[in-house]
């Protein structure tokens, strides 16, 4: 498919990941800084199934070298061949082609790497920590764990953002972005320790910029000994 995607295409192609073709259908803007793109899927919901929090890698133009990165889908339904995806808007490819992108548009997408495993016993309560990058994650996340009470850590403000929280059993918490993330990261460390000894079967979620998602995936797994399979963290992106 496409141009060469260099050596992250040849790892991926070597582990048999699946290629698809997106259609644009339709495009809005959430709010300035956040964009929803709808697409056809080319076959894929039909050939891969659905997961909660499942992604794809979208392959950008950048000054003609590929360039990958992971979504969350949103709303897929199989039987229609659609799904949407959320842009956080920044400087970037990826954004770039976001802004422009209008009905008719096609990008080349890889399957491969995603999963979802309930954990088990079910959660007693959920933490987790994001960004407007995992936002679409987060809602997949809430909406596949039912009933389950939550805290999220928010960095940013969900002002005008498509959040599906349920305010007698979620509790957002949003942390502003400072000193590259180091903020959230103290902030978590404060206070999620109270937190988890209040519960019997905590599940913790974390997915924001890599530098931040490692800080405190040591934290939680090392510091405050939360069992490896009751933990799930994922780096969304890298800091400039």
């Amino acid at each position: 498919m496409g141009q060469g995607r260099g050596w992250e295409g040849a790892v991926l192609k070597l582990l048999r990941a699946k290629d698809y073709e997106f259609t644009v259908t339709d495009a809005e803007d959430v709010t300035a800084d956040y964009r929803r793109v709808r697409f056809t899927d080319g076959g894929m919901l039909t050939a891969t199934g659905v997961h909660p929090t499942m992604w794809v890698r979208l392959w950008f133009d950048n000054a003609g070298r590929p360039h990958q990165r992971a979504y969350t889908l949103v709303d897929p339904d199989p039987e229609a061949g659609t799904f949407a995806l959320e842009f956080a808007l920044h400087e970037g490819c990826a954004s770039d082609w976001a802004r422009a992108a209008k009905p008719g548009d096609t990008i080349e997408a890889t399957v491969q790497g995603t999963g979802f495993a309930h954990p088990d016993p079910a959660p007693s309560h959920v933490f987790a920590v994001g960004d407007p990058a995992s936002l679409p994650a987060i809602n997949s996340l809430l909406d596949a764990l039912g009933s389950a009470p939550a805290t999220i850590w928010f960095e940013g403000t969900l002002d005008g953002l498509p959040h599906r929280d349920t305010p007698d059993r979620h509790q957002i918490r949003e942390v502003p972005r400072r000193d590259s993330g180091a903020h959230l990261v103290e902030r978590v460390r404060s206070e999620l320790p109270g937190l988890l000894r209040a519960t019997p079967d905590p599940y913790v979620w974390i997915a924001c910029d890599t530098a931040t998602t490692r800080a405190l995936s040591g934290f939680v797994r090392k510091e405050l000994a939360v069992p490896k399979q009751r933990v799930h963290a994922l780096g969304y992106w890298r800091a400039g």
